[in-house]
């Protein structure tokens, strides 16, 4: 069983706010949805913000619990009216409907407070002379940064994150241009020859090309072979 906090300026029952809660075991407490009363409020497992009615006056409660740091995990409850107006600048861990269920605000309670599992993932590539950033968006080959434009530094990037795999031109436009994205695929192709370019006649054959399949990333290794084989 979980201790909620629930932050609201209608201080009515809680089970009217998110009636849900009426069907599940954790303790609630009611506390009003203002800056000072954080001041008092009782520690909680999880805190749950009730944004039916004030929308700005939640996003700016928000945003000071963001900045002032969070004691527990942070739910929003909404109305479906509201939703337009949510964004992640608000600060907010989750979102809950006014309307949700008792299996799914319970399954979402049980997420806010399982913790994160970070991993140290390299935010660096590298293969052979051509080194990747991912978080400096920038990659270099023999030391000198290329000079990519956004889509093709994301192409490279994302070939040489799954060195050898085989990706159809479809493949490439839905993972990195997006499923939004309307073009053809010849865009894919233009996009390679452009990279290729950049990299120069030495190295734009670590884009391979699968003849009536797509492109793949080539490593040194495989390279070195070809041209020794």
């Amino acid at each position: 069983m979980a201790t909620l906090l629930l932050l609201t300026n209608d201080m009515r029952s809680s089970t009217e706010i998110l009636p849900a809660l009426e069907l599940l075991p954790h303790q609630v407490k009611v506390a009003q949805a203002e800056a000072t009363a954080l001041l008092d409020a009782p520690a909680a497992d999880v805190i749950l913000l009730d944004a039916r009615r004030d929308l700005v006056g939640a996003r700016s409660l928000c945003r000071l619990m963001e900045t002032t740091g969070k004691e527990a995990p942070l739910i929003v409850i909404a109305n479906e009216g509201g939703l337009p107006a949510l964004s992640a600048d608000w600060g907010f861990d989750d979102v809950l409907l006014a309307t949700a269920g008792p299996a799914e605000v319970d399954v979402r309670l049980r997420l806010a407070m399982t913790p994160t599992i970070t991993t140290n993932v390299d935010p660096v590539i590298q293969s052979g002379n051509i080194v990747i950033d991912e978080a400096g968006y920038s990659a270099k080959l023999n030391g000198v940064q290329l000079d990519l434009t956004y889509t093709e530094f994301e192409l490279l990037k994302y070939l040489a994150q799954h060195p050898g795999r085989v990706f159809s031109r479809q493949q490439l436009l839905s993972d990195v241009w997006g499923y939004d994205y309307y073009g053809g695929t010849r865009t894919v192709d233009v996009h390679v020859r452009r990279l290729r370019a950049k990299l120069g006649p030495e190295y734009e054959s670590v884009i391979g090309t699968v003849r009536n399949v797509g492109y793949r990333f080539v490593t040194p290794a495989e390279e070195s072979a070809r041209l020794t084989g």
